[in-house]
């Protein structure tokens, strides 16, 4: 995201504080630490030097995208790059196993899941002659900068060879397999680790590489089992990976609404049969079809002994009489093709990778790629595994709380939401509070799970929800009824908005806005939508001076698959719309690789704003993307065409070309189509693909079902706690200007920024904020294509440091 999300978790992907605390060697602050370097000719950094790329341990979708930036990155720095067939086995068998790699030989593998090089487990490196052997084949290839993809056995059988390394080659050097001179030359080893696995478990980063690709596939299965499961009113319980982690369990039950999910990390407390079968009762008594138990591989009780699937089974069958089925997912959770997040954040960890190789110093520690937030980070590969380690230890000696701390704030989070969401039944107490929910703008996937969870949040706190139809239009009607537990139940899948949603802004209806308020006794408002919500939630702090109605506290949620509402690096069905765009990419570059000497032009939605173009551009592969932000001309535009003619003369005869809808008035879709159809006579033909609305529908994806969910629950705690702040002689009333703000996600958390404070970041006529972190990687997207620009380096990621938490804990 980042990945992608994540970019948390894409995406939290990308979205949430990270998994440790850190903090940086530099003085300068933030997630991504940024340090002035003396300016290098980046194409030239790598003259001289080689490096080898290996996947190994189990396979995770995105680690070809790792894999393919890692060998162009390193080719484009002037780097020999090597690959290493079937992990460590190929570095210890030698050979065919180490070969040169090219640029076209990583072509066509954005889309394709496991990993093209191969995996194996090796027992041969776990043993000093294997790993000789190992040391020896890369110094006979001038081999010092080894770039390793896999979980944390791989990475710390990684950080072993490397410090043993200098024995390793005096060792050859006594038995003759090497010389003086060799040894000399290939005195230093460089590791640096990028993690694949499905489980997410590794801490260190928001998101393993491989692991929204999985939620995919699990969410996939969850949809198809909830419609059958509706129909004969069943109960089903699915077993999902997950030996020692929770992650995939906990995110899948958030994005489905279960009711329940058993996670090694916290087990149930005793006595949970009778709680389960109590939870399970309550749903059905308030109308619910189906029942859904989400159970990880690895789950247990308190006294360590696992608890299966079909001991669940048998419990539900025998105590309640429902019909229930089981699901055991299996392998098919590390197949299919890889998320859109999975290809950025491969991709975006291989540029990162290389570039710590290329830095590294022989007092540099081995290093891991993560991703916090939505930037990429270096830590200290070591202190990574060794807080991945003490997760296992606190599992083991009983400390679940702690456990799910060392997990980090992200997954803690999400657990909290999770038990909020479904484990607290609405007080019998009332609050007397009203809160109306409303959607604004055009509809997008997920905006249905942040309505959900901001109702069941609401009714929890004790209040009364309304909902608002159709946008301000509905607010000014009166089109304003109450919603119940049950009203929502089911919503986290469901794309578009069920409240329906309107493009109208308040500024023509404050009369009849203000009446409604009053009429209906609304004392908060949750607006979810996109720069409409934004603007009309500015019209209507506005308002507050002549109508006393509106100093009322509200929160924006930004859900739109543009991406362009200040205050959020990410908006709720963005990571949907991308996903849309990449898999459509996929299919079209399929057709141009069967006709060859084929370009296509694809135009994205997103108004203004490039988000969608850039991300699917370099999340399928493009050899341009052509966006407003970043401005061109008709020399860029001959550019690309001579570009994509040298192109058709290696074996990779086809073309991506990805414009965004408002890009430029004059060089439009059909202009664009029209000049490369003419300047590419006799080299390739053209063909074009209007994408449209289709970006906006469907279901939405896990992380914005993750996303929605976190944000609508988030911003009723918070609108609870303004309502105590404004509550002033038995009536509310707000008009600071941290009373409405924008909830967004800024770096590495969820934080709420006053709307007025945000106007100075917009540009209001071209709807797009003034700043946007996407922008920074657009050049990745250009050198992953082969352009000849140049890549800053003036600024990198310095090393950070994880911090263990065992004083706060303690305390």
């Amino acid at each position: 995201m980042w990945i992608c999300g994540t970019v948390e978790e894409q995406y939290s992907v990308l979205s949430n504080l990270p998994l440790v605390e850190t903090t940086c060697r530099s003085a300068s602050s933030g997630n991504m630490s940024k340090a002035p370097q003396p300016t290098m000719d980046p194409t030239k950094m790598g003259i001289g030097r080689s490096i080898a790329v290996l996947t190994s341990g189990g396979d995770a979708q995105g680690m070809n995208a790792a894999v393919r930036a890692t060998v162009r990155v390193g080719l484009y720095t002037g780097a020999k790059v090597y690959f290493v067939h079937e992990g460590y086995q190929g570095l210890v068998d030698g050979g065919e196993n180490i070969r040169l790699a090219t640029w076209e030989s990583v072509s066509m593998m954005l889309q394709l899941g496991g990993t093209v090089i191969g995996s194996a487990r090796c027992k041969d490196f776990r043993t000093r002659e294997g790993r000789m052997q190992a040391a020896c084949n890369l110094v006979k290839r001038g081999i010092t900068n080894l770039c390793v993809i896999g979980g944390d056995g791989s990475l710390t059988g990684a950080n072993a060879f490397r410090t043993e390394w200098s024995g390793l080659l005096a060792d050859l050097v006594r038995a003759g397999k090497i010389t003086e001179d060799e040894a000399k030359k290939s005195s230093h080893l460089n590791i640096v680790g990028m993690v694949g696995s499905i489980d997410n478990d590794f801490c260190g980063t928001d998101m393993t590489i491989g692991t929204d690709s999985a939620l995919h596939r699990i969410i996939e299965v969850v949809d198809a089992i909830t419609t059958t499961a509706q129909s004969h009113q069943r109960t089903f319980i699915l077993e999902v990976m997950g030996r020692h982690c929770g992650y995939l369990a906990l995110v899948t039950a958030l994005a489905c609404g279960a009711d329940w999910v058993f996670i090694p990390e916290m087990p149930p407390d005793e006595g949970w049969e009778d709680h389960l079968c109590r939870r399970l009762t309550d749903q059905r008594t308030r109308g619910s079809r189906l029942n859904v138990i989400i159970v990880a591989e690895g789950a247990m009780d308190r006294e360590g002994k696992p608890i299966s699937s079909d001991q669940i089974k048998k419990l539900v069958t025998d105590r309640l009489g429902f019909d229930t089925r089981t699901t055991i997912l299996g392998h098919v959770q590390r197949g299919g093709t890889p998320s859109a997040f999975d290809r950025i954040l491969g991709s975006r960890m291989g540029v990162e990778a290389v570039m710590a190789l290329l830095e590294a110093t022989p007092d540099t520690p081995a290093c891991v790629v993560s991703l916090s937030g939505n930037q990429a980070v270096r830590l200290p590969l070591m202190e990574c595994v060794q807080v991945t380690k003490d997760v296992t230890a606190a599992m083991s000696q009983g400390r679940f709380d702690e456990a799910i701390k060392l997990r980090g704030k992200s997954f803690e989070n999400n657990w909290n939401t999770y038990k909020l969401l479904a484990h607290i039944n609405p007080p019998d107490v009332k609050s007397n509070i009203n809160v109306a929910i409303m959607n604004i703008g055009a509809p997008c996937a997920g905006m249905n799970a942040a309505v959900r969870s901001a109702v069941r949040m609401g009714l929890i706190q004790g209040h009364n929800m309304l909902a608002v139809y159709d946008g301000f239009d509905g607010l000014a009607h009166g089109q304003i009824e109450p919603i119940t537990w049950t009203s929502v139940s089911g919503w986290t899948g469901k794309g578009g908005s069920m409240l329906g949603t309107k493009r109208t802004l308040p500024a023509k209806l404050l009369e009849e806005i203000s009446q409604n308020i009053a009429k209906f006794n609304i004392h908060a408002l949750v607006i979810i939508g996109g720069f409409e919500a934004y603007v009309g939630g500015l019209e209507l702090v506005q308002a507050r001076e002549k109508y006393e109605e509106m100093c009322i506290p509200m929160v924006v949620i930004p859900a739109t698959v543009s991406n362009n509402v200040p205050g959020s690096d990410f908006s709720i069905g963005a990571d949907t719309a991308l996903n849309t765009i990449t898999s459509t990419c996929d299919r079209i570059k399929q057709s141009a690789a069967g006709t060859k000497r084929r370009v296509f032009i694809v135009e994205t939605m997103g108004g203004y704003c490039g988000y969608l173009a850039t991300m699917a551009g370099l999340a399928a592969g493009a050899d341009a993307a052509y966006i407003f932000e970043d401005k061109f001309n008709i020399k860029d535009l001959e550019v690309n065409v001579e570009h994509l003619v040298e192109k058709m003369k290696t074996t990779v005869k086809r073309g991506l070309i990805l414009r965004n809808e408002n890009c430029n008035a004059n060089y439009t879709t059909d202009f664009i189509f029209n000049l490369y159809s003419e300047e590419g006579k006799g080299v390739f033909d053209c063909r074009k693909n209007v994408l449209g609305h289709m970006q906006q529908g469907g279901t939405p994806t896990p992380f914005d079902r993750n996303f929605g969910t976190k944000m609508g629950a988030k911003s009723v705690l918070w609108l609870t706690e303004k309502l105590k702040e404004c509550y002033r002689h038995g009536r509310i009333f707000a008009n600071t200007p941290d009373s409405a703000c924008v909830l967004g996600m800024k770096k590495r958390s969820l934080t709420f920024q006053p709307l007025v404070e945000l106007k100075g970041d917009t540009d209001f006529e071209h709807r797009i904020p003034k700043t946007q972190w996407w922008l920074k990687i657009r050049p990745i997207m250009k050198i992953l294509a082969k352009y000849d620009i140049k890549l800053d380096t003036s600024e990198h990621a310095d090393m950070e440091h994880v911090i263990k938490k065992r004083t706060a804990l303690a305390k």
